[in-house]
């Protein structure tokens, strides 16, 4: 069914464009001697790969949940052709432009501006936003945390007078190429330190600290920043409003099309405006920071971390997948209670609380330590048919959530219809989905009967999913 679909969206898109970008011609060289998947290979493929950047607007992680204003624009772009989203975070854009030029991402998705001139091999999308560079400087400063005594600083206001001056900037970050070239404009020197461990937020950070004289920012960006930092000034552009756009390879023309027709359209509706109102507008959402469970800013999914790293290096396993686990079960409330008697961060039933020792239920450390013994009993008994442990995960969790019968039923469906019993994603994962299906649920090889499947199904890959962003910012 996927395939069809695919094929379907990848007429359409063709039909509507006319399947012509005279950026699609291969120049030859390195840039032709690399395959780049095109739409059609990544429809095929069922997923697109994308590299952002992470900061407290374009991708984080609240709560437990992954947000940003550049995730939330590419879930709907992922969702318009029909495939899943794969994320990775690097904020080195040299080594992303690289990652393209190699095939190894499809998309990066973060706010680049639009230039002229640029790599061969690189293809501007459509804008998704328009914005400033600025300088950002310390407007004021006082003796100590807290202290009346305040100074206020000699403020730049003319490009002319950053002769001469020291600018910290993430290296190969597009503020780098701004200020070279600002640097040739003033017929000037300014003395760019490029710093290959630190992202924008955290220059911005060190500048409100008086650590660094000035840095360079993305004034929508700067502005949100404001709101943690009031004696910063952000008001001295460095460049002209500029085009805000994703970039994709030149060899993949007919992504390119698909991206720019989607991204003219969304733009202009209600949809994007309260994405980007939320992110960038709203200063109620100052307050996902304040909160603290923010991945940037207060470096928390949940005030059970260090409980979970605890006991999670007890049973050596990753507290991020068992984080992920915990939201999906319970959203961290220790006293969550569903409607079939599971009690508890991890949602254990009381005949399984009992089994393994657990003595208060609603405990969080032995609620978590008895789901994770839980979790090894499951591994034990299905190591015995999936040597593969990245491949067998994806069945523990399976069993936590609907019980080792029904994926042993659905495992052994997989066998007799020629399917790999061994293999999770279309394979033993569509017939434990179809479970509710009498073809399936009365056959002879079936012990557990009826199984609603979609439940088990969705489980597997939000928890996956959630995990994977949990890994992309959680050290």
């Amino acid at each position: 069914m996927r395939k069809v679909y695919s094929s379907l969206i990848l007429l359409l898109i063709l039909v509507f464009t006319g399947a012509c970008n005279s950026g699609g011609q291969k120049k030859g060289g390195k840039e032709a001697a690399q395959k780049v998947p095109d739409l059609e290979e990544i429809l095929t493929a069922g997923k697109i790969r994308v590299v952002t950047n992470y900061n407290s607007t374009n991708y984080f992680v609240y709560k437990g949940q992954p947000m940003g204003y550049q995730f939330e624009l590419l879930q709907e772009f992922a969702t318009f052709i029909g495939v899943k989203l794969e994320v990775t975070v690097n904020n080195d854009l040299q080594t992303n432009f690289e990652a393209l030029q190699n095939g190894l991402i499809d998309i990066i998705a973060s706010n680049l501006p639009v230039m002229r001139e640029s790599e061969d091999y690189i293809a501007y999308t459509a804008p998704h936003s328009f914005s400033r560079q600025v300088l950002v400087q310390q407007a004021y400063s006082s003796d100590q945390k807290g202290s009346n005594n305040i100074q206020y600083n000699t403020l730049i206001r003319n490009q002319l007078d950053l002769a001469g001056k020291s600018i910290y900037v993430q290296k190969g970050s597009a503020y780098v190429q701004r200020l070279r070239n600002l640097a040739n404009e003033i017929g000037d020197s300014i003395h760019i330190v490029e710093i290959p461990d630190y992202e924008v937020e955290q220059l911005v950070e060190l500048v409100a600290a008086g650590e660094i004289p000035y840095t360079v920012c993305d004034e929508n960006l700067a502005i949100v920043n404001l709101n943690f930092y009031p004696n910063l000034d952000v008001e001295t552009p460095v460049s002209f409003p500029q085009k805000q756009a994703w970039a994709v390879n030149k060899n993949a023309p007919e992504l390119l099309n698909a991206i720019n027709n989607w991204m003219v359209s969304f733009t202009q509706t209600p949809r994007y405006q309260r994405i980007y109102q939320k992110y960038f507008l709203n200063k109620r959402s100052i307050h996902l920071v304040d909160a603290g469970f923010h991945s940037i800013k207060g470096g928390q999914v949940s005030v059970y971390d260090e409980l979970i790293k605890e006991e999670s290096q007890r049973f050596d396993m990753d507290w991020r997948l068992i984080a992920s686990i915990i939201y999906q079960e319970s959203r961290f409330i220790p006293d969550a209670e569903s409607w079939a008697g599971a009690l508890g961060l991890m949602q254990l039933m009381p005949e399984t609380a009992e089994r393994f020792g657990v003595q208060s239920i609603t405990s969080p450390r032995d609620n978590i330590r008895g789901g994770m013994q839980l979790l090894q009993w499951l591994d034990e008994r299905l190591a015995l048919r999936v040597e593969d442990s990245n491949e067998r995960l994806k069945f523990v969790l399976a069993a936590y959530n609907v019980g080792i019968g029904h994926v042993l039923d659905a495992m052994k469906l997989a066998e007799k219809y020629g399917m790999n019993p061994t293999i999770w994603n279309d394979n033993v994962d569509f017939f434990l989905l179809h479970k509710s299906d009498p073809k399936y649920y009365n056959d002879p090889v079936v012990e557990f009967g009826y199984c609603r499947g979609e439940e088990p199904y969705q489980y597997v890959r939000e928890i996956l999913e959630r995990y994977d962003h949990y890994k992309n910012v959680m050290r």
